[in-house]
């Protein structure tokens, strides 16, 4: 009889223990925002020598539907996304890399505001759900 429970608890308990080790391995990692998806909604207005930029309608829709991308609702930048997000999927720069511009294409001398608050993060800055993102070119 013992040993029988032995042989069927030892492999639950192994079964058991590596999903739970697992799992921990994954919830360590730093640079991982969210495994489930997620659904933000930044604003970034940009001024280039005093004058306002729009952003385009509609950028990173398609055929393929990227998962930073904006609507007709601008200055609303949408992050939409349905599995893991990481930090760099979520960063300014993603979003120009979805405009097909790098963030200095618009000028080199950029003052960067987030919630009125200096920024010099720029292309690194992970955007976040209701963030107020200014951008000012010289």
């Amino acid at each position: 009889m013992r040993n029988t429970l032995i042989i069927f608890a030892v492999p639950i308990l192994l079964f058991g223990g590596s999903i739970w080790w697992s799992k921990s391995l994954q919830k360590s990692d730093p640079n991982i925002i969210s495994r489930n998806g997620l659904h933000w909604h930044p604003e970034l207005t940009i001024y280039v020598k005093g004058e306002k930029i729009e952003i385009p309608q509609n950028l990173g829709l398609g055929t393929v539907h990227l998962p930073v991308h904006t609507h007709e609702d601008l200055p609303i930048i949408h992050l939409e996304f349905q599995n893991l997000v990481r930090k760099q999927d979520i960063t300014l720069g993603q979003f120009f890399k979805s405009w097909g511009k790098d963030i200095n294409s618009l000028g080199i001398n950029v003052n960067m505001t987030v919630n009125g608050v200096e920024n010099t993060e720029l292309d690194n800055y992970e955007m976040k759900d209701g963030d107020k993102i200014e951008l000012k070119y010289e």
